[in-house]
């Protein structure tokens, strides 16, 4: 596994995101090295929990966009026209598959998230069972407002439509203090307490037993899942490729190689350019 850590420190299992040098922004082995470090974890009678973080400055930057926007990454994350709706499909739903190995493990999860949990980072964090935030740290899913859709869903379902809308409408970045307040995570702390507060819930979920832990989270999480998430998540991973080879999509993408995917990043963030017309949004309308 080149891009995660694995470690077990008696009854838990630390799992590390591993690209610090670009914010552990997700490339084609993550995906995959992430699923495999889960099932390691997963199959070892000794761990009763696994704690997954980021190494350095933050969580997860999301996507790595030096690879997949200003460059095409190998899984071509934009076709040429006319695209393949079943290719880029079938490349975006092992990722988010990957991700939801979180969610389908048998034993419980705790995402430790300080720095920054964005686009495809936040994807991540939610995918865990439990999920701390530092209250200055930030999580969002700016490729809403273009060239994205988030495709695990749990936005909507950890704070429900209306709230979901507010931060998908918008993209807007929160702290890990509104995000607790909303009920997207389920605790903030100072940064300076947030290794602390993981650790002593980890140590107090270590003491359960096994198949204990095992049957609370299959049973709860088989409430969601009769809801629909699986066929939810689909959906989302079509509209993910959809919303990368729309016209809009394919300005964002184009703008990005002309300019570099921070110029392009900022502009969208910003709210300063249309991407229908492709040009910069007069100051009036921003």
């Amino acid at each position: 596994m080149s891009t995660v850590l694995y470690e077990k420190d008696g009854r838990i299992a630390r799992i590390t995101l591993n690209r610090p040098d670009v914010m552990n922004a997700i490339n084609d082995e993550m995906p995959r090295d992430l699923a495999a470090a889960v099932a390691q974890a997963d199959a070892d009678p000794q761990v009763h929990v696994m704690i997954l973080s980021g190494a350095g400055k933050g969580f997860c930057a999301g996507y790595d966009l030096t690879y997949y926007a200003e460059g095409n990454g190998s899984g071509e994350v934009t076709q040429p026209m006319p695209w393949d709706p079943i290719k880029d499909y079938r490349f975006m739903w092992e990722n988010t598959q990957a991700f939801m190995s979180l969610w389908r493990a048998a034993k419980p999860v705790i995402c430790k998230v300080h720095g920054f949990a964005v686009a495809g980072g936040s994807d991540i964090a939610l995918c865990a069972d439990l999920t701390f935030m530092a209250e200055d740290a930030e999580i969002s899913y700016m490729p809403a407002r273009v060239w994205g859709c988030p495709t695990t869903a749990m936005w909507v379902y950890r704070l429900g439509a209306e709230r979901a809308k507010r931060m998908l409408f918008t993209g807007d970045r929160i702290s890990g203090r509104e995000a607790a307040e909303m009920g997207l995570v389920l605790q903030a702390v100072p940064a300076e307490q947030l290794d602390d507060a993981v650790e002593e819930m980890a140590a107090r979920m270590a003491t359960v037993p096994i198949n204990q832990l095992a049957m609370q989270k299959l049973v709860i999480n088989q409430a969601i899942e009769q809801t629909g998430l699986m066929q939810t998540q689909r959906l989302a991973t079509v509209f993910d490729g959809i919303s990368r080879h729309s016209p809009e999509g394919l300005n964002f993408k184009a703008r990005a190689e002309e300019a570099g995917w921070k110029q392009a990043v900022q502009e969208r963030d910003q709210g300063t350019f249309d991407w229908t017309a492709n040009e910069t949004l007069p100051k009036r309308n921003r």
